[in-house]
């Protein structure tokens, strides 16, 4: 015995509502998976510029004699040096920092050029047989 249409189209709209999510949409559907991108954050070229960090970070510290110890720090940074206090340097070697901070000089480095040409070894070339 045959189904009249009219079931059997009844039987594929419920068919349709039941299965909705699976049938409508196949599963490699490039638009199914998508992620949100609110703000130009979202995106995987560049970090999240935080104020604050949400754990510490083990950084090595670098103290003024040269002694160096692992502490905690806020920031992801691998090694911190703290500042010389210049003032309390021996005079020579206070002079010395100074000089290195300033500026350097730049050599000036003149080239100068031997000019071994001789027209004599070339004419060959221009001259008409």
């Amino acid at each position: 015995m045959a189904i009249p249409w009219s079931v059997r189209l009844r039987q594929f709209a419920t068919f349709l509502q039941l299965n909705a999510s699976e049938r409508l949409l196949p599963a490699t559907c490039p638009w199914q998976n998508l992620p949100k991108r609110n703000n130009s954050n979202r995106t995987s070229v560049v970090r999240i510029g935080r104020q604050v960090y949400a754990r510490m970070y083990p950084v090595l510290l670098v103290r003024p004699d040269g002694s160096t110890i692992n502490i905690r720090y806020k920031e992801p940074k691998r090694i911190i040096t703290m500042p010389v206090d210049v003032s309390l340097l021996p005079e020579a070697e206070r002079k010395a920092r100074m000089r290195k901070r300033g500026p350097k000089k730049v050599k000036v480095k003149e080239e100068q050029f031997e000019d071994e040409f001789k027209v004599e070894d070339y004419s060959k070339f221009w001259k008409k047989k």
